[in-house]
Parts: C-alpha cells; structure tokens; sequence
C-alpha cells in the first residue's frame, strides 16, 4: 500500500488525476485546490463545471479548514448515521475556485478507508473524489467496472484493491444549512 500511496502523492502534487479505490465506489481524483486539475477531471466526464464534486478530507480538523463552520448538526449526522456520509457544507473556503458552485457550499467526507485517509493525511489538502464515470453513467464499485474511457483518460491508476470483489454504492449525502435545517439529498 505503501507504494501506491507515493506514486499516487506524485501524480497529485503535480496537477494530474488519479483513478483510485474509496470507501465506496473507483473514483476520479485529483488536489482539489488545483483549478486546472479540477477542471481535467470536469472534461474527463464530460460533465458541466455548473455540477460540484465532493472532496476527501483525512480528519475533522482538515474539514474545518475548508468551510468556514461546521454546524452542529453536521456533527450529529456524523455521529448518527451508519456508512459512508457526505456532508454538503454551507460556504466553502480555500478550494478550486470552479469546484465551489455559485451557492457557495461544498459535499465533503471523511472517508472510512485506509488507504483513503493515509494518501489525503500524507498530501496534507483535500482531494476530489467523483465517480470514476462518464456524467449520467453508472459509478464503478469494482475496477473492472471502470470503463477504458476513464483508464485511458487518467494520468494514474492505482493497483491498490483492482483485486477486490466487494460490491459498494455510493455515501448517503446530507445537506446542512446554517440555521440547523437538514435535507437528505441522497
């Protein structure tokens, strides 16, 4: 795991996309402070800059460093709420300027996985994870799901867990808004 954590820190620090293996589903990924590389992953799925992607963070603390409050209730769900959970944040701070849609608010998680959080802790800043997809197709849960498309069109494909048979979905995703409201997106 080791290995493919320092090619994968390579290909991130320098601006390219990674395809690799989250807590749910193969995503595309890259530094999500990167405005160029935000943009390759749009054009690789052919999806319109309009439509936000969730970012990775290792940690609480690594959260709070990219929106500007986490409300209470984001805590709570966090808390509450079995599986993967991503959290749509009110005002995002210090990302790509094209990952932040006009309203402002950004879906974080902190991934329950390994190889995940050790990558994202060992880069020191968020990355993106959006399904490894062509917008409007169906999200890969196993690498041989991954259409060619997407392998061809990354700068990087981590070996990490191509092996494995388990069959996941994407995180549930919950909106909180400032004043306490709580909305089930997903």
């Amino acid at each position: 795991m080791q290995k493919e954590i320092e090619n994968s820190l390579d290909i991130l620090r320098s601006g390219k996309i990674l395809l690799y293996p989250t807590d749910t589903v193969w995503g595309l990924g890259c530094d999500a402070t990167d405005q160029e590389a935000v943009r390759k992953i749009y054009h690789i799925k052919k999806r319109p800059d309009s439509k936000s992607m969730i970012i990775l963070v290792s940690n609480f603390l690594m959260l709070q460093q990219y929106v500007t409050e986490v409300p209470f209730k984001a805590v709570e769900l966090m808390e509450e709420i079995s599986g993967p959970l991503t959290v749509i944040y009110p005002k995002a701070r210090n990302l790509a300027e094209n990952l932040v849609p006009e309203d402002g608010s950004i879906g974080i998680r902190i991934p329950d996985d390994e190889f995940c959080r050790e990558l994202i802790s060992a880069f020191g800043k968020p990355i993106v994870s959006t399904s490894a997809n062509v917008s409007g197709m169906k999200a890969s849960s196993l690498w041989g799901e991954v259409s060619d498309y997407i392998k061809e069109s990354v700068d990087y494909a981590t070996t990490w867990r191509r092996d494995d048979t388990r069959i996941s979905q994407p995180s549930s995703i919950w909106k909180v808004n400032f004043d306490g409201t709580v909305i089930k997106v997903r």
